[in-house]
C-alpha cells in the first residue's frame, strides 16, 4: 500500500463473526495475542486489522506524552474521555467529535482549523484524529477522503500498525470499517451529528455548520452561478458531468430583473456563487452593485428557516470593491472575508477576497500580502491584460469540502487539476 493509495474495498471479518466479539472481556488479557487477521491466500480477500499489540502486554515505561495514552488507559485505568487522544494531554477541554476520547483546547483549535482542508488530489490534508501528521495513510474507499498519521495509528491502535497498513494492498479507514473499534480507537455512534454539534459548540464563527451526509444519501449538486460561470471548475472536481443530469448549474450574468418567483422555479439550489468581474474586464455596473444583487438573490435561494438541508454560498471579490464596499459586504453577508492568493515563489500573481460558509474556507486565509500591497496589485492588474487565473480558478479548491455533502463523479482528481 502506497501512502497515497487508490482503490475500493468491501471489508468484513474473515470468519463472518461479529468483530466486537473479538474485544476482551473483563479479566482477559489485553491486548489479545493476535494482532492482525489476514488471509493472503484467499482470492479477493480483504485486508482486515483487528489490532491489539503484544508489545503492550506489559506496562510501557513513561515516554513522550503521546506514548502515555495507552499507559494511562490500560494501566492507570483512566477513562479515555479524560485524555486528549490527539496529544496525550490530561487537560481535556472537550470530547473528540469522531472518536471516543478527549481533546485539549489547543488540539481543538487545530481540529477546527484543519479538518476540512483538502489537497489537490481531493483528499484531506491532515490526520482526521489530530489534524497534524507528516506521513499520512489514505483511506482506499473511493467515497472517503480521510487520512490518518502514522503516530495516531501506532499510538491508538497498536505499535507497528502503520507499517502493516502501509504494506497492505487495500485498506479502508476507521470511519469506514464495519466494526467500530480498533485497539483504543473507537468511533463514536452518530459521529456525523456529533461533528456538527462540535462545530456549533466550539467554533467562533456564527455561520451554521451542516451535518455531513452519508455516501448513500448524497445527491447531485444544484448550483446557481451569478456573474461568473463556475461550471468548468465544478466539472474538474467531479461535481458536474457534461451532458448529463448528474448535477446541474444555472448561470446568470445579469439579475436586475430576477425576482423570487424566478429563483423558486429554477431551484432549489445547494450552492449559490457570485463574484465581481475579473480585473481588466469591463464592468456594466459599479462594483458595489454585485454585492447588493448577490445578497438579494442569496435570500431567495436559501432554504426555509430551520431546514436541515445543507446549503452553501460564496461571494468572491476580484480586488475591485472599495473599502466601503468591503465593509458593506461583510455586514450583509455576516462573516469576515479571507484573502486567497496565487503566490509563485515570492511574487503574488493574483488575489481575491472571499466570503463563504463552506467549511475551512477561512483556513485558507493567507497573510502574505498587506492590504496596501493588494491595492497596488489591483492597480497593476488594471493597467495590464486580464490575469491568467480568474476568481473562480483561485477559489476552485475551496469547493472540495462539498464532497462531504454531495455526490461527485470523478475519482482521479489529479488528472483534471
Amino acid at each position: 500500500m502506497a501512502l497515497s493509495p487508490r482503490g475500493t474495498l468491501n471489508l468484513e471479518t474473515l470468519d463472518g463473526s461479529d468483530p466486537d466479539s473479538a474485544l476482551p472481556l473483563d479479566g482477559e488479557q489485553w491486548p489479545p495475542p493476535c494482532e492482525i487477521l489476514l488471509d493472503p491466500e484467499v482470492e479477493h480477500s480483504p485486508d482486515v486489522i483487528l489490532v491489539g499489540s503484544s508489545e503492550l502486554s506489559s506496562p510501557p515505561s513513561p515516554g513522550p506524552r503521546r506514548d502515555l495514552i495507552a499507559y494511562e488507559v490500560k494501566v492507570n485505568q483512566r477513562d479515555i474521555e479524560d485524555v486528549c487522544i490527539c496529544c496525550g494531554s490530561l487537560q481535556v477541554h472537550t470530547q473528540h467529535p469522531l472518536f471516543e476520547g478527549g481533546m485539549c483546547a489547543p488540539c481543538k483549535d487545530k481540529f477546527l482549523e484543519c479538518l476540512f482542508l483538502y489537497d489537490d488530489d481531493g483528499y484531506q490534508s491532515y490526520c482526521s484524529i489530530c489534524c497534524a501528521g507528516e506521513t499520512l495513510l489514505i483511506c482506499e474507499n473511493p467515497d472517503c477522503t480521510r487520512c490518518y498519521c502514522f503516530e495516531c495509528v501506532d499510538t491508538l491502535v497498536g505499535p507497528g500498525t502503520s507499517e502493516k497498513v502501509h504494506a497492505m494492498s487495500n485498506w479502508v479507514c476507521f470511519l469506514c470499517l464495519p466494526f467500530p473499534r480498533s485497539g483504543l480507537l473507537q468511533r463514536r455512534r452518530k459521529w456525523r451529528s456529533g461533528l456538527k454539534a462540535f462545530y456549533d459548540r466550539e467554533a467562533e464563527s456564527p455561520l451554521e455548520m451542516y451535518k455531513t451526509v452519508p455516501v448513500w444519501k448524497r445527491e447531485p449538486i444544484r448550483v446557481l452561478s451569478l456573474f461568473g460561470n463556475i461550471k468548468k471548475e465544478l466539472m474538474s472536481l467531479g461535481f458536474l458531468e457534461d451532458g448529463s443530469k448528474l448535477g446541474r448549474l444555472k448561470h446568470l450574468d445579469d439579475v436586475t430583473n430576477v425576482v423570487r418567483r424566478d429563483v423558486d422555479e429554477w431551484g432549489p439550489f445547494d450552492l449559490t456563487y457570485g463574484s465581481t468581474p475579473a480585473l481588466g474586464h469591463t464592468c456594466d455596473h459599479p462594483p458595489g452593485w454585485y454585492v447588493y444583487q448577490f445578497h438579494r438573490i442569496l435570500q431567495y435561494a436559501r432554504p426555509k428557516p430551520g431546514s436541515p438541508q445543507p446549503f452553501f454560498w460564496m461571494f468572491v471579490d476580484n480586488l475591485v470593491l472599495t473599502e466601503e464596499d468591503l465593509d458593506v459586504a461583510t455586514r450583509f453577508l455576516e462573516t469576515d472575508p479571507v484573502t486567497i492568493q496565487d503566490v509563485r515563489g515570492r511574487t503574488v500573481q493574483n488575489a481575491v477576497h472571499v466570503w463563504s460558509n463552506i467549511p475551512a474556507v477561512k483556513s485558507r486565509h493567507s497573510a502574505l500580502v498587506s492590504q496596501e500591497e493588494l491595492f497596488l496589485l489591483a492597480q497593476d492588474r488594471q493597467r495590464m491584460k486580464p490575469p491568467d487565473q480568474g476568481p473562480a480558478t483561485l477559489v476552485k479548491n475551496c469547493f472540495l469540502p462539498l464532497r462531504e455533502y454531495f455526490k461527485y463523479f470523478s475519482t482521479e482528481l489529479t488528472s483534471s487539476l
